[in-house]
């Protein structure tokens, strides 16, 4: 990352649990190459064990990737950095809309059987992850499945943990694929309007629909990482992990680029 983005992103890195005395030994690596080591894997697709010389050894890297899932520092990480973007954009840190959706991806042979599946609609066999999205497109949550299990299905825990994270939302868009009892169950069960935002039949060929193609744009970001065009990770929540990190990467170079920045001085 460039050192404007570094200054930007500095003070919302999650505080070592050793600099506050709870416990643990200090890192033995600065942060800045840790965060540019996983994100040159996730940018370029190498294996860990591919991870260039110039970084600290891969095994050091993939402790630092994993540490930081276990202990949900990236998903801490994460958040912090989505409410400074849209605190920049002039919204609120916290939503009151969200729009959902799912991509299916084609599985490496690293993905066991038990976690893989059939998207019969798709013609794709892998995992599907399954995204809530704000009105910017900024990541709300993730949920990574089997390729065969239905969005209906998956947006029970989807809608679920966008409740428990996101007490203010009060309104989801989504598309036909979500409709039918899902609907009601948001709104009796959870307090959500679920708005099913549907094609016209007179419309053909791609067509940018409401709402909906900001989930879609956020799909499209994710698939510029080469690490994310196709299932590579053993476990789902490691692919998930890795859309937060996708994430914090497009996040960081928009607030590197907010007005009155250096790196905005020099754009123009």
């Amino acid at each position: 990352m460039t050192d404007a983005e570094w200054a930007v992103v500095r003070p919302l890195l999650p505080v070592p649990a050793w600099l506050e005395g709870r416990g643990g030994q200090p890192e033995g690596y600065c942060h800045r190459i840790m965060l540019d080591a996983v994100r040159y894997l996730l940018d370029n697709g190498v294996k860990w064990r591919a991870v260039p010389a110039d970084f600290p050894a891969w095994t050091a890297v993939y402790a630092f990737f994993r540490r930081w899932r276990r202990q949900g520092l990236i998903a801490e990480f994460h958040h912090r950095l989505r409410a400074r973007v849209r605190e920049m954009e002039g919204r609120s840190a916290e939503p009151t809309a969200a729009i959902i959706d799912s991509q299916s991806l084609r599985a490496a042979d690293t993905v066991g059987t038990g976690s893989r599946g059939w998207d019969g609609g798709k013609k794709v066999g892998g995992r599907k992850r399954h995204l809530a999205v704000d009105c910017a497109g900024l990541l709300l949550v993730v949920e990574v499945t089997a390729a065969s299990v239905q969005d209906r299905d998956a947006a029970v825990p989807v809608l679920n943990r966008l409740r428990e994270l996101h007490r203010k939302i009060t309104l989801v868009w989504a598309d036909g694929g979500y409709a039918g009892r899902l609907v009601e169950w948001a709104k009796d069960t959870l307090r959500l309007a679920l708005a099913i935002v549907k094609r016209t039949d007179d419309q053909a060929g791609f067509v940018v629909l409401p709402r909906r193609w900001v989930v879609e744009r956020t799909l499209a970001w994710l698939m510029h990482r080469r690490r994310l065009v196709r299932d590579y990770e053993r476990l789902p929540a490691t692919h998930e992990a890795m859309v937060m990190w996708s994430m914090t990467m497009v996040m960081g170079r928009r607030l590197t680029r907010q007005p009155g920045s250096s790196a905005s001085r020099r754009h123009h």
